[in-house]
């Protein structure tokens, strides 16, 4: 099977059917690799945490080295996971085109440019922000690309565990100001963790068929619409009191909560609103687009709270 294959034969495996000359790859096609869609999102979240920490007043050298080895390390899986599903990237549509899978970027140069990353970026957080930072650099790395990316030929669960990667950013903002694992930073963690299943259950919904195609065991494909939406609200239901928890550990003022209060309780009923749709796709559109959004005022409602409280 592909994912028991060592890394030297599957860049062996790569370059035997290479028969046809492929395009030259762009500076483009290299940045595409590193999905900065997904970096900036995630520094969003960083910096949200670092802000908080801070309690408004940053140290703005801490500021940036943290955002900069933060999206090093965050870069660096997304290159290694190109690298490790460019088999699948081939079958789906949405995906077939990426630099690796046609074969633009190199397997070799993909996985190099993931490691030079990686490294770069670890060292940038231990260096100039602390030793625990670049440690939760590594561990929502490990959780991402050596769990995660293999997990997920192979169990719906997927969506769960690389939700640990995805919640690792904010927790990396605010141990590089406090240095320490308190309540705070596990509520950050709580909350991201818990936006991440309903937010790509949706997008799994809206790309069953392509994930068929790619026979990848998402929730929707194995268990159906109807299972992944009860998942779907069992999260939120959870996400609503978890972001509120902030209120309460986080010296965060009526702002966030008054904010995020009505956020999740519109995020609750969109959920439910799911079992009476007549149209899943246009449903799991919706959430997905609302997902965003509560992720984006999340972030906001910190700064601006921590703002209110502290200037």
């Amino acid at each position: 099977m592909d994912q028991q294959m060592t890394v030297q034969e599957s860049l062996d495996a790569d370059a035997s059917l290479q028969t046809q000359p492929v395009a030259p790859a762009t500076f483009r096609d290299y940045v595409q690799l590193t999905k900065p869609g997904i970096t900036l999102s995630n520094l969003m979240t960083t910096f949200a945490a670092l802000w908080l920490a801070s309690y408004g007043y940053p140290n703005w050298k801490l500021a940036f080295f943290t955002m900069l080895g933060t999206a090093l390390v965050i870069m660096s899986g997304a290159a290694l996971n190109n690298f490790y599903d460019r088999d699948l990237d081939k079958k789906m549509k949405r995906t077939q085109h990426r630099a690796v899978a046609t074969g633009r970027i190199s397997a070799r140069n993909a996985i190099l440019l993931g490691i030079g990353l990686l490294l770069a970026g670890v060292t940038v957080l231990a260096v100039y922000a602390n030793p625990l930072a670049a440690v939760w650099g590594l561990i929502g790395h490990i959780f991402y690309v050596l769990i995660y990316t293999p997990l997920k030929r192979v169990t719906t669960l997927n969506t769960v565990i690389g939700g640990i990667s995805g919640a690792a950013p904010p927790v990396i903002g605010w141990v590089a100001v406090t240095e320490t694992m308190d309540m705070t930073a596990w509520l950050l963690f709580l909350v991201l963790f818990l936006w991440q299943p309903p937010h790509f259950l949706a997008l799994a919904m809206l790309k069953t068929e392509e994930y068929r195609a790619g026979n990848l065991p998402m929730l929707p494909v194995v268990k159906g619409f109807a299972e992944t939406k009860r998942q779907m609200v069992l999260w939120g239901s959870v996400l609503l009191p978890a972001s509120l928890l902030l209120f309460v550990h986080a010296s965060l003022g009526y702002v966030y909560l008054l904010v995020m209060g009505v956020m999740g309780i519109v995020y609750m009923v969109l959920l439910l609103q799911g079992f009476k749709t007549k149209d899943d796709l246009a449903w799991a559109r919706k959430l997905f687009g609302y997902s965003i959004l509560y992720l984006t005022v999340f972030c906001a409602a910190i700064v601006i709270s921590t703002m209110v409280n502290y200037y």
